[in-house]
């Protein structure tokens, strides 16, 4: 039984929709998978011991025909594949006449969460059940890690090594993607928040990419001059780099991102921050503690791409570290 799996979309729905792998392996014990991603999923998604072969876009060699094809993106590029990868049983996205449809009735519920806005503000489900409806599995908390190896884990250990750690860590990753500029949290809650822990003995952890460089230097400024350190991770790092980094910690706080979803990934209690991103389409494992801003409502669905200070500072800084209290006792 050869299965392949279509899934482009950004690297944190990636992750997340790697449980799937749990449920197909379970119904068809002997299949071989082949998932299909772009070049900056790769390493994440081959980690994954239900993969036989990953392939990334742009495709240049013919593909083989598959039992059963699953396309769970509904962009162009993804549905277009679809419709070309030959395939005996198909499910998910494909397009008619320049829009997404779906192979199943199944997928039609998610694609309303899309186009539908009063659907979308009154959904309940988590991405992972509707990805599973999708897939026509029956959705039990699958739960798949990132698989680190050891060159990621003498990464870690060398990161100890340079940087003793005296207290619990806490890992704060707050960057977003630029069509949400309302995910991140105020610049001041979060050095307010940094002043606070550190005064409370916790040891801090600012993740930051390539994006986030020149933020996260105003901060560490901002702490230094008030004679605080933090520790800071390399912006360049891999992906695997950055989650092994995430494994050390006692606790992350996150937006809704990327990092939120490497750090369910790899059982981290965490800290939710949502401004203006569904909180129910998150599962949570029983590690994620969602903090909603007041005002969500007032800009999702409709406004999540509008910039609103007041938005970004309707979490406070005593909300944070009242919820890393909890956790950590």
């Amino acid at each position: 039984m050869n299965l392949c799996i279509i899934k482009l979309g950004a690297k944190g729905d990636v992750i997340r929709t790697l449980p799937l792998l749990i449920a197909l392996k379970n119904k068809f014990p002997d299949s071989k998978i082949t998932w299909i991603t772009k070049k900056s999923s790769e390493e994440i998604v081959k980690t994954s011991q239900y993969v036989k072969e990953v392939i990334t876009i742009p495709i240049s060699a013919p593909l083989p025909s598959y039992d059963i094809l699953y396309n769970f993106d509904i962009d162009d590029e993804a549905t277009s594949l679809a419709m070309q990868i030959k395939a005996g049983k198909k499910y998910g996205f494909y397009a008619e006449a320049g829009y997404p449809a779906s192979f199943n009735f199944q997928g039609e519920y998610y694609l309303s969460t899309i186009f539908d806005d009063e659907v979308k503000k009154s959904n309940t489900k988590n991405y992972q059940e509707m990805m599973f409806e999708i897939a026509e599995l029956p959705y039990n908390k699958e739960h798949h890690s990132i698989f680190l190896s050891e060159k990621e884990n003498k990464y870690a250990k060398d990161f100890i090594i340079k940087n003793p750690i005296k207290g619990s860590l806490i890992g704060i990753h707050l960057g977003a993607a630029d069509r949400w500029p309302s995910k991140k949290w105020h610049q001041l809650n979060l050095i307010e928040f940094i002043v606070k822990a550190k005064a409370r003995g916790f040891e801090i952890l600012l993740f930051g990419g390539p994006n986030e460089i020149q933020e996260h230097e105003k901060i560490y400024n901002a702490l230094k001059s008030e004679n605080l350190t933090i520790l800071r991770n390399n912006p360049q790092n891999t992906d695997l780099e950055f989650t092994a980094l995430v494994n050390l910690c006692n606790v992350m706080i996150c937006s809704d991102s990327f990092a939120l979803h490497v750090a369910l990934a790899m059982k981290k209690h965490t800290i939710g921050l949502f401004f203006c991103t569904p909180p129910n389409e998150v599962e949570e494992y029983g590690l994620l503690h969602k903090l909603v801003s007041p005002y969500l409502y007032e800009f999702f669905p409709e406004k999540m791409d509008v910039y609103d200070e007041n938005l970004t500072k309707s979490i406070s800084a005593d909300q944070v570290l009242e919820e890393v209290q909890k956790i950590i006792q």
